[in-house]
């Protein structure tokens, strides 16, 4: 494996002590992480103060493991603790998942935080991730996604969690990527703002949202703005056909 340094907007104490995990992670499961990075609001660009860090990584068994005839467990998951959510996928389960375009993945393989990786693994699951890519299938993926966030956490509410405002406007703008380039979403969503939202009214919503999310904690919410939630149910209705 090979550390990464780490990102200029992460504290250097949480980076070594996701890779103080990883590496005894290593130790106690006899595998070896592939890659590792970071996949939520972090790499998104909208954390609170408070908000956890969700750690996501790739990983190899030793030879043996692959030799049973027993289908064996494939995902890691560690308890979650106050500060870190980490998980992982084992590297056949991450392969079926690029043969179908995962998006989740996809955006792994883009985060702007990378904890540490083998550099000659993601060259070639890059490689192989752009070979696969869908914009069909991924567009699908975040469209049900808005949808379900939309349906779930900010229609007919009176009080809107900051966090969910994001969840919903997030994969629409990445319908909106996939529409314009038929290209992977990239994972921060400043750029997404700044490619594809060309309403000037709501880009100052969004950037009034984002501040406030970044300075508010995790689970704060507030009334609706109605300008995004103008844009988010017309959005809905346009991708939709």
């Amino acid at each position: 494996m090979t550390l990464k340094p780490f990102p200029s907007a992460l504290d250097p104490g949480v980076v070594r002590r996701v890779q103080n995990t990883l590496q005894d992670l290593e130790f106690r499961r006899g595998v070896r992480v592939l890659y590792a990075c970071e996949s939520g609001s972090r790499a998104w660009g909208f954390a609170s103060p408070d908000s956890d860090y969700d750690v996501r990584f790739l990983y190899v068994h030793e030879r043996d493991w692959y030799l049973s005839v027993d289908e064996k467990r494939d995902v890691i998951e560690l308890p979650i603790s106050e500060e870190l959510d980490v998980s992982g996928w084992e590297l056949r389960k991450a392969l079926r998942l690029l043969r179908k375009s995962n998006p989740s993945l996809m955006e792994w393989l883009r985060s702007p935080m990378v904890y540490w990786s083998d550099p000659a693994f993601l060259e070639q699951f890059r490689a192989l991730s752009e070979e696969f890519y869908s914009p069909k299938k991924c567009f699908v993926h975040y469209l049900h996604m808005a949808f379900g966030n939309y349906r779930d956490y900010l229609r007919g509410r009176d009080m809107v969690s900051l966090k969910k405002y994001l969840y919903v406007l997030r994969p629409l703008l990445a319908c909106r990527w996939i529409e314009r380039f038929q290209s992977p979403v990239p994972m921060l969503f400043q750029e997404l703002v700044n490619a594809v939202l060309d309403e000037a009214d709501v880009r100052e919503a969004v950037a009034e949202l984002v501040a406030r999310k970044q300075s508010a904690k995790e689970l704060s919410a507030a009334p609706p703005v109605e300008v995004l939630s103008q844009f988010v149910e017309l959005e809905l209705v346009r991708l939709d056909a």
